[in-house]
């Protein structure tokens, strides 16, 4: 049975600026301080995972995240924390999906190969069929021998599979060679994927020491408890990338031994039950005492780490993130790939961008402020703050709105900015 904190029952501001606080979503913008690698590595050790995304219409989704809570940086920075053999602390791997993960966190990632646990088992049936063992064998002995590689350098002439995503077999046996750890990814080249085998990729101060799959699976767990501040059972394994049933039984041990503890708060709905890390009280009591508040506004990428918590935005700010990128465009309600606009502790707004690269326009197809949202001066003078910022990172001098609203939020923003 999970152990209770106190009678007390938090307020909705409070359980609000916590999970912005665990999010790195709370400085203010204007003290935001300068933007060094190790800022960026310690926010995605913070976060535990920065999830990558290829769409381009703005900045990719992983660019972002880091862009909502630090600010203009250079994206070559995160990039050599990446790919920089000489910088490199960061990796891409399977965290939650395909994610930017700090190697300090490596090992206790590598029970992801079980298939029991693991999103993708679809590697190990797609293995025993066709012969596929002798092709995943023949590509790590390519690159083994002539270094890393792309899908492009690998020929095939054969026809489509129609298997995920109709991937070739030869991107397929790249994909379980890197979900099985076999491989990594070294650099990319246009954004494609260069893998080469792990022990040229692999830091010498890694440790890659070797513990029980329980242990490492506590640590994503309790990871993943404290990053997101307050949550229900159910988010934590969904925040960890774990398949709920087999994670059962490592979630329970946390609840019973008082690690993961059960606090009463308000929602938009009323009251009702709320887990917190144990770690992370002494923080809900800071909020709850107004010592903790949110001062940031900022847009939020539809893959940010705030928004893995199902339903959790609709519950704490009446807001329905919406992914509709892959709706046909006639059954999308806001547009293709919406930005939440979050302003202090609320979100309250959202925006559809599309950035001409050559001519320096970045183009609101759309903006929206949620219901009962006013386009105040305060709110609109914070907006344009942020859209600045946006707009000088991405390298846009203008700015364009085809449809806003209310209207009169479209028009005081162009105003003002």
């Amino acid at each position: 049975m999970a152990k209770k904190a106190s009678g007390t029952i938090y307020p909705l501001a409070a359980l609000r600026a916590l999970v912005l606080h665990t999010q790195r979503l709370t400085t203010p913008n204007e003290a935001s301080p300068p933007v060094t690698p190790e800022a960026i590595a310690d926010l995605a050790t913070a976060l535990g995972y920065v999830q990558i995304d290829t769409l381009n219409v703005v900045n990719r989704a992983h660019y972002v995240t880091l862009w909502a809570r630090l600010g203009s940086y250079d994206l070559a920075d995160f990039d050599r924390l990446i790919y920089g053999p000489d910088r490199r602390q960061l990796y891409e791997g399977w965290g939650h999906a395909a994610s930017i993960i700090p190697l300090e966190h490596y090992r206790y990632h590598r029970w992801r190969t079980d298939k029991e646990f693991s999103y993708n088992p679809g590697f190990h049936d797609w293995l025993s069929k066709d012969g596929n063992r002798a092709l995943v064998d023949q590509t790590l002995a390519r690159i083994r021998a002539e270094g890393g590689l792309r899908v492009g350098d690998l020929a095939y002439d054969g026809p489509q599979r129609g298997v995920w995503y109709d991937w070739k077999p030869p991107k397929m046996a790249l994909e379980a060679l890197f979900a099985w750890g076999d491989l990594m990814v070294a650099d990319r080249v246009n954004f494609q994927r260069v893998y080469d085998v792990k022990e040229r990729v692999l830091p010498a101060w890694v440790d890659t020491t070797s513990l029980p799959a329980e242990e490492a699976r506590r640590f994503c767990l309790e990871q993943s408890a404290r990053a997101l501040g307050v949550f229900e059972l159910r988010h934590l394994t969904f925040y960890a990338y774990m398949r709920a049933t087999p994670a059962r039984s490592e979630v329970k041990v946390l609840v019973t031994d008082g690690t993961l503890v059960e606090i009463q708060g308000e929602s938009m709905t009323g009251v009702k039950k709320w887990m917190v890390h144990r770690d992370n009280l002494p923080l809900l009591q800071r909020a709850a005492d107004g010592e903790i508040s949110a001062q940031r506004t900022t847009f939020i990428a539809p893959f940010d780490s705030l928004f893995w918590a199902p339903k959790r935005d609709e519950v704490l700010w009446g807001f329905k993130q919406l992914l509709e990128c892959y709706k046909p465009a006639a059954e999308r309600i806001y547009g293709y790939l919406t930005f939440p606009i979050l302003h202090k502790d609320r979100l309250v707004g959202r925006f559809d961008p599309r950035l001409d690269r050559k001519s320096g326009v970045l183009t609101l197809n759309a903006i929206y402020l949620e219901p009962g949202i006013a386009p105040g001066d305060e709110l609109v003078a914070t907006v344009a703050t942020a859209m600045r910022d946006f707009m000088a990172w991405h390298g846009a001098n203008s700015l364009r709105i085809e449809k806003s609203d209310p209207a009169a939020f479209g028009e005081k923003l162009l105003r003002v900015l």
